[in-house]
């Protein structure tokens, strides 16, 4: 089990100062990090950051990172950004990423951004070995529905859960 190190704190520390900043490069380098929570504060602060040129970096997360809960932070994100850019990245993970904790992660940043484009891969999901994932892709598909025929406030339809 890995603890908090003086390290990290320090990490941190120059972290928050690159943040005031808003030093986007900065926060992309550390996405190679060897320190698994110092990659899911980098993505986490580039979402914070927003805008399209952020998606490839958090996308890559997704696609690519070992830890699952780097990924998970990964696919959380990219639903909160709501850039349909991002829509590509989770239809993979939704339907192909190793851990079951991603791919339900996924599965519920599609219903999130509410995209149309993303029902045959929930729809795909719905088939999925484990429940939990089945039941994010109820709950997406569901938000989508709802999204399309009778939502007239978009920051509740974004509040699926998660």
């Amino acid at each position: 089990m890995q603890v908090v190190t003086q390290d990290r704190l320090q990490l941190f520390a120059e972290m928050e100062s690159k943040y005031e900043q808003k030093d986007t490069q900065y926060f992309v380098n550390l996405l190679d990090h060897p320190d698994y929570v110092i990659r899911t504060r980098a993505t986490c602060i580039l979402v914070d950051f927003g805008g399209e040129d952020k998606v490839p970096h958090i996308a890559k997360v997704l696609k690519s990172d070992e830890n699952e809960l780097v990924r998970h932070e990964a696919a959380f994100s990219l639903g909160q950004m709501g850039l349909s850019s991002g829509i590509g990245a989770l239809v993979d993970s939704t339907l192909n990423d190793p851990s079951m904790f991603v791919r339900h992660e996924a599965a519920i940043a599609l219903g999130v951004l509410g995209s149309t484009e993303a029902k045959s891969a929930l729809e795909k999901a719905l088939n999925d070995p484990d429940k939990p994932v089945v039941e994010s892709a109820i709950v997406a598909l569901s938000n989508i529905q709802f999204m399309e025929e009778l939502s007239k406030n978009a920051k509740f339809a974004k509040l699926t859960g998660g």
